[in-house]
């Protein structure tokens, strides 16, 4: 099953390790290339932003996203290099970097597809410890434009692969993309007949079509006024983790990772028939077992939190890497003697409601409210979320239970809490990212317990 963890957490054996990076042509050629009029999307703007009011950090502030698989025999290097050189070119994000202005405004740069190569360098015999030091430090930063990297391990009878890249550039379908099209792409190139992999769609042209939609909003779109309404019943808040976390005022503390089991195939499928007996789905589920979870906690009668979703809408773009991403509110009430069966039903709608909002950034609703009184959000903000994924259709989903297979990140700020519920063809766990203090620890604990608790009485 696909592990998930921060980079600490992964354990390559030792072995030969080669590594891909830009060339010093490339890396010269793209500090060269000319500025390009579509700005990044909102998600990456605040992104950048973020990064660079915190770049005196002592750690690498920006997140770092680690894609590993081992197969066996060894490597084709020739046909690696090959491979990597034309996925890289399949996805016109690898070709763009972003700097800040001197007035202010994020610019991208965007290099000539000829100008693009990753070449091989030996890096002779290492340990486990070395390879995720080496990920780490060899990876720039998301103001580099040759912000990804790619390596592989090489043992007595296998290899360990991984992509390295800032997460400026992927998202999590996109690390499931990647995977995949690297494979076929390394098969192609040693003779294998493996077909024609679909035309990726731009993500320029995605993020134009963003930024020209978002540009045409007003205070008085019904997206916005809808986003405006739910901070304003917060007291003019994003929501926070119902939990102490224990952060201290100005500190940004690194994050810590736990993922747990939830649901085998078998129990997946019964919480899922029960959740469509009462006219739900998987997902309305989640946000049902997590509202009564704040509300068995702190006896809540309200939840609030925000759910990540993907904004791939075309069958090119379902094939494209990037940061397709927007996030959406998930609001309702709970009755204060609400079974998991009657909150079902807000729980889905709720969620339902905030799907409506996908092509409403969060970001420019808060550009919009900029001069309004009663929204105290300010930049740099941050959030907890809720995400599930469904990996079961994912092309290549027949991997994922592959020794080595796994998703990393590295121990960048973590503010708040963030919690995945990714199902898989065999299993559907739950992964967690938090701020490294003992009372988050403590109140992860908690919450998680709860939750689980919560959401396998449902599937007996």
């Amino acid at each position: 099953m696909v592990s998930f963890g921060l980079i600490e957490e992964w354990q390559p054996a030792p072995g030969r390790l080669v590594s891909w990076h830009a060339t010093p042509a490339a890396v010269a050629a793209a500090d060269r290339a000319p500025r390009h009029p579509v700005p990044p999307s909102h998600q990456q703007e605040e992104y950048l932003r973020l990064a660079h009011r915190n770049v005196e950090a002592t750690f690498r502030f920006s997140g770092l996203c680690v894609v590993t698989a081992a197969v066996p025999g060894l490597l084709d290097r020739g046909a690696m290099t090959r491979a990597i050189n034309a996925f890289l070119l399949r996805h016109d994000t690898f070709r763009t970097w972003f700097a800040i202005g001197s007035d202010g405004v994020v610019h991208r740069h965007l290099l000539a597809p000829e100008v693009v190569e990753f070449a091989e360098r030996e890096r002779g015999l290492v340990t486990g410890a070395q390879i995720r030091a080496h990920v780490q430090e060899s990876t720039p930063g998301p103001f580099r434009w040759n912000c990804f990297t790619f390596g592989a391990i090489e043992h007595a009878d296998s290899t360990t692969l991984y992509l390295a890249v800032d997460h400026l550039h992927t998202d999590g379908v996109a690390q499931y993309i990647s995977c995949f099209e690297l494979a076929h792409l390394y098969l192609r190139e040693v003779g294998e007949d493996t077909g024609q992999l679909s035309a990726p769609a731009s993500f320029l042209d995605y993020c134009a079509r963003e930024r020209t939609a978002s540009a045409a909003l007003t205070r008085t779109s019904p997206g916005v006024r809808r986003w405006l309404e739910l901070l304003r019943g917060n007291g003019g808040e994003l929501p926070c983790f119902p939990l102490d976390l224990g952060k201290r005022p100005g500190a940004c503390p690194r994050s810590a990772h736990r993922t747990f089991p939830l649901f085998d195939e078998a129990a997946a499928l019964r919480f899922e028939k029960v959740c469509r007996d009462h006219g739900a789905e998987f997902t309305g589920g989640i946000f049902a077992a997590a509202a009564l979870t704040e509300r068995e906690l702190l006896d809540s009668d309200y939840y609030f939190t925000l759910s990540p979703i993907s904004t791939r809408s075309t069958v090119a773009e379902l094939v494209s890497v990037g940061w397709y991403v927007t996030l959406v509110p998930v609001a309702f009430p709970i009755g204060a003697t609400a079974t998991f069966a009657r909150t079902l039903t807000a729980a889905q709608r709720a969620y339902d409601t905030g799907l409506t909002l996908t092509p409403v950034s969060p970001h420019r609703v808060l550009q919009l409210a900029a001069d309004d009184p009663d929204i105290t959000v300010r930049p740099g903000w941050s959030a907890p979320m809720l995400s599930y994924v469904d990996a079961r259709d994912f092309t290549g989903n027949q991997y994922f239970d592959t020794p080595g297979t796994g998703i990393y990140a590295n121990r960048a700020a973590t503010e708040q809490v963030l919690l995945w519920i990714n199902r898989l063809p065999t299993a559907t766990t739950l992964s967690v990212i938090y701020p490294d203090t003992p009372t988050a620890h403590h109140s992860v604990t908690r919450y998680v317990t709860t939750l689980r608790s919560i959401m396998r009485t449902t599937s007996p």
